[in-house]
């Protein structure tokens, strides 16, 4: 393997940050999509309770833990998306990095990235830290939107980072 420069590592780092933000972008309006086309299939709606997204909860956790505040109603969806766009940010920072120095990190388009950040961040993750049940308490349709939500955010930050790192040079 050829040995890459630390302004190689830099611009594969920069190329996966903003690949990540994009794809997180991306992930959440698929979600939403999702969601609706879910709601618009139920003739009736649900009065189960919802349970709050781990992204939420860890929020809350961050807020409460280090600044000793605790988030107002208002204030709990855009820490949430917060978090979700942090966590993004961050897998695709590493992912960048990642693909600069093996470039065989980037076979099948992203969709491998986006399988294994599913596998780490919801289905070991969050159970362990106790910000969801354990995955054995889910249905196969929640996994599968999951995946399908993750094979999005890869597939996307893949794209994008592939063509921020051309613009790099």
């Amino acid at each position: 393997m050829k040995q890459k420069n630390v302004g190689d590592v830099v611009k594969g780092a920069v190329a996966g940050l903003v690949g990540g933000l994009v794809a997180s972008l991306v992930m959440s309006e698929f979600q939403a999509l999702v969601s609706r086309l879910a709601e618009a299939g139920e003739k009736q709606k649900s009065e189960k309770k919802k349970e709050e997204p781990a992204t939420v909860k860890d929020a809350r956790e961050i807020s409460e833990g280090v600044f000793d505040h605790r988030l107002t109603k208002s204030e709990k969806d855009k820490a949430g998306e917060a978090v979700h766009y942090a966590m993004g940010a961050g897998s695709g920072l590493i992912y960048g990095v990642a693909a600069e120095i093996e470039p065989l990190t980037t076979v099948g388009a992203g969709l491998p990235f986006g399988t294994a950040v599913w596998i780490v961040a919801d289905d070991l993750v969050v159970p362990a830290l106790g910000l969801s049940k354990p995955i054995t308490e889910f249905p196969f349709s929640t996994h599968a939107y999951g995946l399908s939500s993750h094979w999005v955010y890869g597939f996307t930050t893949e794209v994008t980072r592939r063509a921020v790192r051309r613009l790099l040079g």
